[in-house]
C-alpha cells in the first residue's frame, strides 16, 4: 500500500489502479457480443459469480443471436432459472435477439442510441458492452458499487445514476471511462463494502471524505 507521501497528488483512480493491476475489463465470461449482452442483462440484481455458472451452458445452447431470437421462451428460462427475476430476463433477451435480427442485420449494435433502444438494456448495460465488446466509450458504468463509491469519495454530489455517470464523464478523459467504473467497483466488492467498509485496508483513505468522517465520530 502506497504510504500518504507517494499518494500525494495522485488521482484516486490511478491509485486504485495501481493496487488493482489484475482488473482490466468486466467480471463475466463471454466469447462475442451476442454473449456478453446476454450475460450483463443476467447480471442485473445477480453476482457475476452466479450468471458465469450459468452462461457456459447457455451460450453452447444458443450460440448466435438467431438462437436467441427463435427460441422457446420456456426452454429459454429454464436454462437461466437460477438468476434473480430469470422469466423477464429471458423475456428481455429473446425479444432484444429479435430486434437485433430484425433491425440489425444480426449484429449486437455498437451505438448507444440503438442498444438502449433493445429490450432490458439501460445505459449501464449498453456501456458495459459497447466498452468491453466494442471499445466503444460513450459514458461510465454506474452500477451501485459505482453509485456509492463516487458519493464517498466525493466525486460526485449527486444521488440519482445518470448526474453521477455525467460527473464522472466531465471529471476524467473519455479515453479513460471505462476504467473509471472498473477501479470502482473492484475497490467496492473487495474492500468499500456497503456495510463495514474495511478502511483501514483502503489505499485511498486518506483521500475519502467518507473515511475522514468517520474518524470524526470515534473521537
Amino acid at each position: 500500500m502506497p504510504t500518504m507521501a507517494e499518494s500525494e497528488g495522485k488521482d484516486v483512480i490511478d491509485l486504485l489502479k495501481e493496487e488493482y493491476p489484475d482488473v482490466s475489463g468486466t467480471a463475466l465470461n463471454y466469447e462475442k457480443p451476442m454473449d456478453l449482452l446476454v450475460a450483463t442483462i443476467l447480471s442485473a440484481q445477480t453476482t457475476d459469480e452466479q450468471v458465469n455458472k450459468v452462461t457456459p451452458d447457455l451460450f453452447e445452447k444458443y450460440p448466435s443471436v438467431e438462437a436467441y431470437a427463435e427460441a422457446d421462451l420456456e426452454k429459454l428460462q429454464e436454462a437461466v432459472n437460477s438468476v434473480n427475476f430469470y422469466r423477464n430476463k429471458a423475456k428481455y433477451i429473446k425479444k432484444s435477439a429479435q430486434r437485433i435480427v430484425e433491425e440489425h442485420d444480426g449484429k449486437v449494435p455498437d451505438r448507444m442510441e440503438d442498444m438502449v433502444e433493445l429490450h432490458g438494456v439501460s445505459r449501464k448495460t449498453a456501456n458495459v458492452v459497447l466498452s468491453e465488446a466494442y471499445n466503444v466509450h460513450e459514458g461510465v458504468v454506474v452500477d451501485t458499487h459505482v453509485m456509492r463509491l463516487a458519493q464517498r469519495l466525493s466525486l460526485t454530489e449527486h444521488e440519482k445514476r445518470e448526474k453521477i455517470e455525467r460527473d464522472l464523464m466531465e471529471r476524467y478523459p473519455r479515453e479513460r471511462w471505462y476504467e473509471v467504473s472498473n477501479m470502482l467497483i473492484a475497490h467496492g466488492r473487495r474492500i468499500c463494502h456497503a456495510r463495514n467498509p474495511e478502511c483501514e485496508r483502503c489505499v485511498v483513505r486518506q483521500r475519502c471524505p467518507y473515511y475522514a468522517e468517520l474518524q470524526e465520530q470515534g473521537e
